[in-house]
């Protein structure tokens, strides 16, 4: 439960209670897709009974499951039918499709191919904590991210959500961490990072199971590299990997938090104990990252802009880091959306 996190203040909307919140939820209930489908999504129980409540509460937080099953067609299996078409069409008629004709027939092949490809469900933890009016997701990805946004502003009258927006960027933060060798207060820095370079090389470093506090880490960021992704370890009982994207990956609970839970009764496969595990650790957590950033911004104030970095002559080359090829560009944070603007949300 939990494992890469994308962080959401709600600010219109939120619930009156979990009665008319379950009620909002039932409007929109998981069923599988018909063959034909190449999509379907809906809220399922999240205690995983069948016919049980969409919405529970564990100690005041809200917790939701929402499933999506998809439908795909291999590529390559895609592209073999569309040229066996292409082909049989120029022998027995002696013409070329054109490319709006390969468009045309790469639809009515899928659309063939389809009911015969294996769905695949993927169910996603949302989590809606009222103390902080939060909407915490168990889930970084764009995609699946604009299907539950989507869903609930669509259920929920007047709900609009906004990314996390700090004073200061976790890129800027980062590399002020990184140059001044220490974490901010209650976290310390891990052991891997990623850094980018802004200009035309865009050149990549990565460090992983690698000490960080170091002056070659410091030179790379005084040569103009970015922090995308940095390692924390929070106040010894949460591990995770931050992004300058105000997302929080690769988390993992330290073992004295696990003891402290077993201690407690609660069990990693019972729903009730790893609510309240997650909960009670990542609250805490957000909020102090949130501090660590300087507070959050204004709303509808854009995100700042990475500082330009400080001068430090360079350091000599060092094989064990050299840059690689850089990778697609990840997820960046969005200005906040309402249904009233007539648009699709920009995730």
């Amino acid at each position: 439960m939990f494992k890469n996190v994308g962080v959401f203040r709600v600010v219109g909307g939120w619930p009156e209670s979990l009665t008319v919140l379950e009620e909002a939820l039932g409007n929109m209930p998981f069923g599988p897709g018909t063959a034909s489908q190449d999509k379907s999504v809906g809220w399922v129980p999240p205690r995983g009974q069948a016919h049980g409540p969409l919405a529970e509460s564990v100690q005041g937080q809200w917790m939701l499951r929402f499933m999506a099953e998809t439908r795909q067609v291999p590529a390559s299996v895609l592209q073999r039918k569309v040229d066996e078409t292409c082909a049989h069409i120029e022998a027995t008629a002696g013409r070329k499709p054109g490319k709006k004709e390969r468009r045309d027939l790469r639809e009515e092949v899928k659309a063939a191919l389809l009911p015969q490809a294996f769905p695949r469900q993927q169910s996603t933890w949302v989590w809606l904590d009222g103390r902080t009016q939060r909407l915490v997701l168990d889930s970084t990805s764009p995609a699946r991210t604009d299907d539950i946004l989507t869903a609930l502003v669509k259920l929920l009258d007047g709900f609009v959500a906004e990314p996390l927006n700090t004073a200061t960027s976790p890129a800027v933060a980062m590399a002020r961490w990184l140059t001044e060798q220490e974490g901010p207060a209650g976290f310390a820095i891990g052991k891997a990072c990623e850094l980018k370079s802004a200009d035309e090389s865009q050149a990549v470093v990565r460090y992983a199971r690698h000490p960080l506090l170091t002056d070659e880490v410091r030179d790379h960021i005084a040569q103009g590299k970015q922090p995308t992704r940095l390692a924390l370890h929070w106040d010894d009982r949460v591990q995770f990997e931050l992004t300058d994207a105000l997302q929080l990956k690769k988390i993992s609970f330290e073992d004295r938090v696990l003891e402290q839970a077993k201690a407690q009764g609660q069990r990693a496969d019972d729903f009730d104990g790893s609510v309240l595990m997650a909960t009670a650790e990542l609250a805490p957590l957000v909020g102090d990252l949130i501090d660590a950033l300087d507070g959050l911004a204004p709303l509808g104030q854009p995100a700042p802009l990475p500082a330009p970095p400080a001068t430090r002559s360079p350091a000599p080359a060092v094989a064990a880091a050299s840059p690689v090829a850089r990778p697609g560009a990840g997820p960046s944070a969005v200005a906040g959306w309402s249904p009233d603007q007539g648009t699709d949300p920009p995730f």
